[in-house]
């Protein structure tokens, strides 16, 4: 096996070609997170016959000149994917592959690249698609701790300290309650001069717009707990390559190494040979056309086709206590605490249903209806699903957050989406829907002035009312027995 380096364009590039003679396919990776921790990676592509090409992006690590965030990487790219198909080592066919921000680098290249530096297939895991979307719900509402820690960790800087937010929290633990959050870099004791320009993004949406008109298989992975579920599912759906395949398990934004409290045996998928199989049949012309895909069934311990999705029902709940409570930013309700308050004046609706009767199993979207007031003219609206075991335990199901700007006191109705579940729920479980006025630290709290979350200065508290008989929690539930299959089988098909 052979491995050396070279500067393509002036940035930072390892190759490693497999053993004997010929050329080969390509695979293209292209971080800001340092082409060193992807020597195990590149070992791996290269044994099983691929040249794997990583790169550290522009301004990262030993790649020379300024970082900016999501600015550079269609040209860069494109100049790279040039440079392999000349090398005597290339025989042409190429494959753009990468998770989070390297997900974003392999997709602008597929979508955004001129024709003749485009890949012939794409890999796109827990796909960070761009700014916009990282910095934001598809509500509007802001991504405060992931956008904190991410800049904080990687923001103006040639290498990254993962570690920087948590180091700043423990000296500061109110660290994100100070205003203005433009003045974040400061309080971090250092330059961060994107952080405020991070927010002022509103092109959400424009690579999966594209996404329409690609020309080339796509493999996109995911996790039900990974903040980017949603990206990674629109992306998918919108692809219009020849064809275009999904696995999404019960797993965090790293994947395998991070499952969650729902994974199974079955759910130690080993992707990298998962890869490398589909890659061979997306450059050999061998896949199906169309949509597929593989959908971990948490708590179920197996997999089911994707695409297919229960049949809603909605469940009424019962109020607890909450119908009116007080959005107070001075105590939010906290993101990061499944525990209710039991003293105090409330600060949310609480609901809950029943026990279940039997086991349910819920595939697809979760969304809440209902009807309420708030007497400060902009308000979120936090809802939060909870499932309560029967041993007393409380899990996070899903989480959506919503935006109103109407006249204070007026009640309307409106519904929260809060994603995908993909849940095997044990009999005796139930249900406790919170509706708050905030979900801090993971999102910012919303001022209540009409002024932007990001730039305020002055916070005040909203007083709410909700109609409990409005409320109504829609689920998809499988009606029969769910039909297993597996991963490779449909990723391959």
């Amino acid at each position: 096996m052979t491995h050396f380096s070279a500067a393509v364009d002036g940035l930072a590039t390892d190759v490693r070609l497999p053993d004997g003679d010929g050329s080969f396919p390509a695979v293209l990776v292209r971080t800001p997170y340092d082409r060193a921790r992807h020597r195990a990676e590149a070992h791996g592509w290269a044994r099983r016959g691929f040249a794997a090409v990583v790169q550290d992006v522009r301004g990262r690590f030993a790649s020379p000149g300024e970082w900016h965030p999501y600015r550079n990487e269609t040209a860069d790219g494109a100049a790279t994917a040039r440079w392999i198909r000349r090398q005597p080592w290339s025989d042409g066919r190429l494959v753009a592959a990468g998770a989070s921000y390297a997900a974003h680098c392999a997709v602008v290249l597929a979508l955004e690249a001129p024709g003749d530096a485009r890949p012939d297939a794409v890999i796109a895991a827990v796909p960070a698609l761009g700014a916009a979307e990282t910095a934001r719900e598809p509500s509007g509402v802001e991504r405060l701790l992931t956008r904190a820690g991410w800049w904080a960790a990687h923001g103006d800087r040639p290498d990254s300290d993962e570690g920087a937010l948590d180091k700043a929290l423990a000296a500061d633990p109110g660290l994100l309650t100070h205003l203005p959050l433009t003045g974040l870099p400061r309080r971090l004791g250092r330059s961060l001069p994107s952080w405020t320009g991070l927010w002022r993004h509103d092109d959400r949406g424009r690579l999966v717009s594209r996404a329409a008109y690609a020309g080339m298989p796509l493999l996109a992975v995911g996790g039900h707990h990974d903040h980017f579920t949603e990206d990674t599912l629109a992306l998918w759906r919108a692809w219009g390559g020849p064809s275009a395949r999904l696995l999404l398990g019960p797993w965090g934004h790293g994947l395998v190494t991070a499952p969650g409290p729902d994974a199974g045996p079955a759910h130690r998928v080993s992707l990298g040979e998962l890869y490398v199989r589909w890659a061979r049949r997306a450059l050999g012309g061998e896949l199906a056309p169309g949509h597929h895909g593989a959908l971990a069934l948490g708590g179920g311990d197996l997999w089911l086709p994707a695409g297919a999705d229960g049949h809603p029902r909605t469940q009424r709940v019962r109020l607890l206590h909450g119908a009116a409570f007080t959005a107070d930013p001075d105590r939010p309700a906290r993101s990061d605490d499944l525990a209710v308050p039991a003293e105090g004046p409330p600060d949310r609706c609480l609901l809950v249903t029943p026990p279940l009767p039997r086991p349910l199993d819920l595939l697809g979207p979760v969304r809440v209806r209902l009807r309420a007031t708030a007497d400060t003219p902009s308000a979120d609206w936090a809802v939060r699903l909870v499932a309560l075991t029967p041993e007393g335990r409380a899990e996070r199901l899903a989480v959506g957050v919503v935006r109103r700007e109407e006249p204070a006191g007026l009640e309307s109705g409106f519904t929260v989406e809060l994603g995908r579940l993909a849940r095997r729920l044990r009999a005796g479980t139930r249900l406790r829907l919170e509706i708050a006025g905030h979900h801090f630290p993971a999102h910012a709290r919303n001022p209540h002035t009409g002024a932007d979350p990001v730039t305020a200065d002055h916070l005040l508290p909203s007083r709410r009312e909700v109609d409990p008989e409005s409320v109504a929690l829609t689920l998809h539930v499988l009606t029969s027995r769910p039909t297993p299959t597996e991963p490779a089988k449909e990723i391959l098909r």
